[in-house]
């Protein structure tokens, strides 16, 4: 059978001489390699008064997205559900009634959002899947808890928020995707 790769490496199996029986010149090689390491750059950042930068398509948590105008984007039509490959998205769907056209874009809206963050393997296949730009994956990590049921986030855990109440929190939520505001 032939390799794949060409970096296997055939092992020596010829008996040890005197030197390698008594393993110092591994050890002599072994501590140089850690005196080398040890007087290199750390690499250790003392978060959190040092921030880690990362790559622009770091994933992240998920954010449900709002209009400029504070209505959800979101129309419950399941694509992004269908396309999570771990199974983590589940939702139910809603008339919108008269009287809330300041909600929701849309007549249709997402009554019941969640994500089970255990199950979630980060791989952005919702964001994509989304006709209306109504999930996005931020460039936050994922906090840690001690109980399961915390993990599993509702709708008003993942919504963005209000452009309009709260447009500090708003523009620190979308990050990068903020658009430069027009000037002419």
């Amino acid at each position: 059978m032939q390799a794949l790769t060409h970096r296997a490496k055939q092992v020596n199996r010829s008996p040890m001489n005197f030197w390698e029986r008594l393993y110092l010149p591994a050890i002599f090689q072994g501590m140089s390699i850690t005196l080398r390491h040890f007087f290199k750059r750390k690499v250790t950042y003392n978060f959190p008064e040092q921030q880690r930068s990362f790559s622009p398509v770091f994933r992240g948590l998920h954010i449900l997205n709002r209009d400029a105008e504070g209505r959800e984007n979101c129309t419950a039509c399941g694509l992004c559900a269908v396309a999570c490959p771990a199974e983590a998205i589940s939702m139910e769907a809603a008339e919108r009634q008269p009287g809330e056209e300041h909600l929701y874009r849309e007549e249709k809206y997402a009554a019941r959002y969640e994500i089970n963050m255990l199950r979630c393997i980060f791989c952005g296949l919702c964001e994509e899947a989304c006709p209306k730009d109504a999930i996005y994956l931020s460039e936050t990590f994922a906090p840690s808890d001690y109980e399961r049921k915390q993990f599993i986030y509702s709708k008003q855990d993942l919504l963005i928020p209000h452009p309009i109440n709260e447009p500090e929190e708003y523009k620190k939520a979308l990050g990068n995707r903020a658009k430069p505001e027009d000037k002419s």
